[in-house]
């Protein structure tokens, strides 16, 4: 069940919290569904894989994407708490090259939307970070791509100057040299 909706920069990303319902014995979340997303959110949204990822503190992943079939993704974070941000990688786009950032956390229950046409990366805060991402296609690792995590043209200005990295986002090209 979708509790409150927020303000995003970039028309079709949309952040949104969850209710949470507990008593003594836990709790139970809606996290997805899908008539809830269309009809608050006009989002239409076929799923095709639920992904996790775990991350200890300090890491950084990303920026990725895919090229061809592109993904819409729905990002939770289960455990922990991320920087999530979005750069918007559609070239005929008037914010191309901009970024918007959002804290994700298991205390405030906020969901990401990213539509087609966003690269992703997260910077994860706590030392135990679990993140579960639902996607619109399948990955494919021949098709997944990256940005550069401290490309200067995109300019955020990540917590660490010296995070934990994949090789591949060590070297991710600059988003002016990207293929897009």
């Amino acid at each position: 069940m979708i509790k409150k909706i927020y303000k995003t920069k970039f028309p079709g990303v949309k952040l949104f919290s969850i209710a949470t319902y507990s008593d003594k014995r836990g709790y139970f979340e809606e996290i997805f569904n899908k008539r809830e997303l269309y009809k608050k959110l006009k989002i239409n949204f076929q799923t095709k894989m639920i992904c996790s990822s775990y991350s200890r503190q300090n890491v950084i992943r990303g920026f990725h994407y895919q090229l061809k079939k592109p993904i819409k993704q729905i990002v939770y974070v289960k455990k922990g708490k991320i920087i999530d941000v979005v750069v918007d990688i559609r070239k005929k786009s008037k914010t191309f090259g901009q970024y918007e950032a959002f804290i994700l956390s298991e205390k405030n229950k906020k969901v990401l939307y990213m539509p087609k046409g966003f690269a992703h990366g997260f910077y994860a805060i706590e030392k135990k970070n679990l993140i579960i991402y639902n996607l619109s296609e399948y990955f494919n690792k021949k098709l997944d791509m990256g940005i550069l995590w401290d490309d200067k043209d995109i300019n955020f200005k990540w917590p660490s100057k010296k995070p934990i990295l994949s090789k591949k986002d060590k070297n991710n090209p600059k988003l002016k040299n990207a293929k897009l």
